[in-house]
């Protein structure tokens, strides 16, 4: 009867352990509230930029963002290269064991909320005193079999598992964030790279086109110094600049190699190993719609500002489980076993033994070891709102850049589309003239140089605006979370 009422006792006391167990200490992580603001530019956002090479680009919040946005730019060899890198890439590989590691972290931690139960095996041989209480006994040799179970349980009084549970799957939310971060980094990267693998062959290929005419230019200067016509400076200013171009061609198939290299580590392949499809700039289609997101959904939609908030919702949960160190720890313990000097009397009941009853641990004094613990731990959650403010001003700086830049990436463009045209008119005029006899071919030459200078140019321009377009894109957090898995 005594032990039923030790066993109710022990209970009731569980109960209002438990009871005590809602308590929470530290603060509750509340999301930051959106920035106040309705734009991203100091002055209002134009719906469009101007057209160039016969296109505008729109930008409008109607529409949203689809999470494979490279699609937009209407090139299978693109999405190959994507889809490949996407496919092997190392470094998101790593990206997402880290993700998954996080996770696995997060549910071996929900095991504190469960009674930990433990099972233990001894087999010894042991020799008595052969003295004891000053009375001559003689020693024995005998052994000892002891089987027994344990049964411990944390209750959480002040909830400092509960706020290392809620760390733990804050943790895990930056790490899933990181990952979508490293999948739009590595997809852009690729876009980024190809369209300046493009954008160099296709520089390669007008300025041999140019070097050639130039050469031809220079065999025509120095028939006529021949002829007496000519002074001879005018071969030295063509050797000149023929030196010149020849020289601009070495850095730009350097550039060109290094993008396929880059292309090729992106991918997960050796430089020797890759096989990459070629990209041909102009034949990359432009993104005209281009959803811009509010400012007040950016905040939900970059991974690297979400990231930040899960830092500062790790960083709260601490702040809880530093505080509850500071207060007594309780849990409820019992022990079951048996005993005996061998195995056919373990079922004795002589030799059974159990116990069952609540332990508190209380911190009396440490020093200032759990002061000072929960102050840094407010401290660290201090720099973590510090750091996600950065985080934000940031993100609305690039989106800022990007807008900006793809209006005067069209007027940019325009100007060199007109460049072009006129040097392409004056080429076709000289070439008219020559055949009438009214100009010598050295004007025609020195036309083409031009418009071919123009053409290199123009090229230029377009890939600016691709690659603009792209940062665009991702500065809006590259619809991640529009994707179907």
């Amino acid at each position: 009867m005594y032990k039923f009422r030790l066993l109710v006792q022990q209970s009731c006391l569980a109960v209002i352990f438990a009871m005590l167990g809602g308590c929470e200490v530290g603060p509750n992580f509340v999301r930051p509230a959106p920035p106040d603001t309705d734009r991203y530019t100091h002055e209002l956002q134009s719906e469009a930029t101007v057209a160039a090479n016969g296109q505008a680009q729109y930008f409008t919040s109607r529409n949203t963002l689809i999470a494979d946005w490279w699609k937009l730019f209407e090139s299978e060899e693109l999405n190959t290269v994507v889809n490949k890198a996407i496919a092997n890439n190392p470094t998101l590989q790593a990206s997402e064991a880290s993700l998954a590691s996080s996770q696995d972290s997060m549910r071996a931690g929900y095991g504190v909320f469960f009674p930990q139960i433990q099972a233990g095996v001894g087999v010894s041989r042991q020799r008595s005193a052969s003295q004891q209480q000053g009375l001559q006994t003689g020693s024995k040799i005998f052994n000892l079999i002891t089987l027994s179970s344990t049964v411990s349980y944390a209750i959480d009084v002040f909830g400092g598992a509960r706020r290392s549970v809620e760390s733990l799957r804050a943790q895990a939310d930056y790490q899933r964030y990181e990952n979508v971060a490293a999948y739009l980094m590595l997809s852009s990267n690729v876009v980024n790279t190809s369209i300046a693998r493009a954008a160099y062959i296709a520089e390669i290929h007008t300025t041999k086109k140019l070097i050639k005419l130039e050469q031809e230019q220079l065999r025509l200067t120095q028939a006529q110094v021949s002829s007496g016509t000519t002074p001879y400076s005018a071969v030295l200013s063509v050797q000149s600049l023929i030196a010149t171009d020849q020289a601009s061609l070495a850095p730009l198939e350097q550039n060109a190699s290094q993008a396929e290299h880059l292309l090729a580590t992106l991918e997960g392949e050796f430089p020797s190993n890759a096989n990459l499809p070629d990209i041909n700039l102009t034949g990359l289609a432009l993104p005209v719609d281009l959803p811009v997101s509010l400012p007040s959904d950016l905040v939900n939609q970059r991974p690297d500002i979400l990231a930040a908030e899960a830092q500062m919702h790790v960083a709260s949960a601490k702040i809880g489980v530093a505080t509850a160190l500071m207060f007594p720890s309780f849990s409820l313990n019992g022990t079951f076993g048996t005993s005996g000097t061998n195995f056919g009397n373990l079922t004795a009941s002589s030799g059974k033994f159990w116990s069952i009853g609540p332990s508190a641990t209380i911190p009396i004094f440490q020093g200032t070891t759990l002061w000072f613990g929960r102050k840094a731990a407010i401290d660290a959650y201090q720099q973590s709102r510090a750091n996600y403010r950065q985080t934000v001003l940031s993100a609305f700086e690039q989106v800022a850049d990007s807008l900006k830049a793809l209006e005067h990436d069209a007027e940019g463009l325009q100007a060199q589309v007109e460049a072009k045209r006129a040097a392409g008119e004056e080429l076709k005029l000289l070439q008219a003239n020559y055949h009438a006899g009214l100009v010598d071919y050295l004007a025609v030459l020195t036309a083409d140089v031009q418009y071919h200078e123009t053409t290199i140019a123009y090229l230029q321009a377009v890939a600016q605006r691709y690659q603009d377009t792209v940062a665009l894109f991702v500065a809006l957090g590259g619809g991640w979370w529009n994707a179907q898995e």
